[in-house]
């Protein structure tokens, strides 16, 4: 049984990001996500003017006169959200636990895809794969989407990225729109990343809480790895420890941005202290252009 305040949760973020899909990305979801190509629809008989290297020929062997293959250019996408469910996940400085936005992420991503008649799939992962739940159509396959994303409980606490690719691979044979949403707290995934990008679309959600970039000056504190449970008392109160703090932070951020532009993921970067509506605008008025 869901708990009634997970429920309200899910009705809550309903209406916040249908509303939203429906006047701020409207149109620009279809113009940036179209189906690639054309795909085999029926065959019909050959008429005058008729291509001829369309002309099937088993089907006009068989009829005795001849019949074309008919394309039509594929429309109905696939789209994947990959979603980072491990405990540096459940963590939050500002209004939201990164988890928590991750969510309402996935549910404005999902609401886009249904709008434009869109399938959406879900994968929730930890150091393991935690749950599939397979691509289909229809508002009520995207509320149990958000309804997972929400309420699952994990099993694992860290990160394997490279799995979660592997699995998306396995389960999803034809191209997939498949957006990343995590922290990216993980090492080792460029190769499998820039592969799944060859044979999928693949958008990386960055999201990012302001305490994992600055340390406030409140003392000694402890502070745990919530992924490997290691526990180090930290002293705030020191200047040069902050900066260090920060300049690490900002160079593990660097260095994983221009590893994504080096192997064309795009990315989405997202903070919890920060609507995430304006880079989602950002992020498909970019696109935009960029295929205009």
């Amino acid at each position: 049984m869901i708990p009634k305040e997970v429920l309200r949760k899910i009705r809550r973020i309903q209406i916040t990001t249908s509303r939203m899909v429906t006047d701020v990305f409207a149109g620009q979801y279809h113009s940036i996500f179209k189906g690639k190509g054309m795909e085999f629809d029926e065959v019909r008989e050959y008429q005058p003017g008729d291509d001829i290297r369309s002309i099937d020929w088993n089907v006009t062997a068989r009829m005795g006169h001849p019949f074309i293959k008919k394309f039509v250019e594929e429309r109905e996408l696939t789209v994947m959200l990959l979603l980072d469910a491990s405990q540096s996940c459940h963590f939050g400085s500002v209004k939201q636990l990164k988890n928590q936005l991750a969510a309402e992420l996935s549910s404005v991503l999902a609401f886009s895809a249904i709008q434009n008649n869109d399938r959406v799939g879900l994968i929730i992962f930890t150091d393991r794969i935690e749950k599939f739940v397979p691509p289909r159509k229809g508002l009520r396959h995207v509320l149990r989407v958000i309804r997972e994303a929400l309420y699952f409980k994990p099993q694992g606490k860290g990160t394997d990225i490279s799995l979660a690719l592997e699995y998306l691979n396995k389960v999803t044979t034809r191209r997939a729109i498949a957006f990343v949403i995590s922290d990216f707290f993980d090492e080792g995934y460029k190769n499998l990343l820039s592969v799944s990008n060859r044979r999928h679309d693949i958008i990386a959600v960055t999201i990012t809480d302001p305490r994992e970039v600055d340390l406030p000056n409140v003392g000694i504190i402890k502070m745990d790895d919530a992924e490997t449970g290691e526990k180090v008392f930290v002293d705030t109160s020191d200047h040069q420890l902050r900066i260090r703090y920060k300049e690490n932070a900002m160079k593990r951020i660097r260095e994983r941005q221009k590893m994504l532009r080096s192997i064309a993921v795009d990315n989405i970067d997202i903070h919890t202290d920060m609507p995430y509506a304006t880079e989602l605008i950002k992020f498909f008025r970019t696109r935009g252009r960029r295929m205009a």
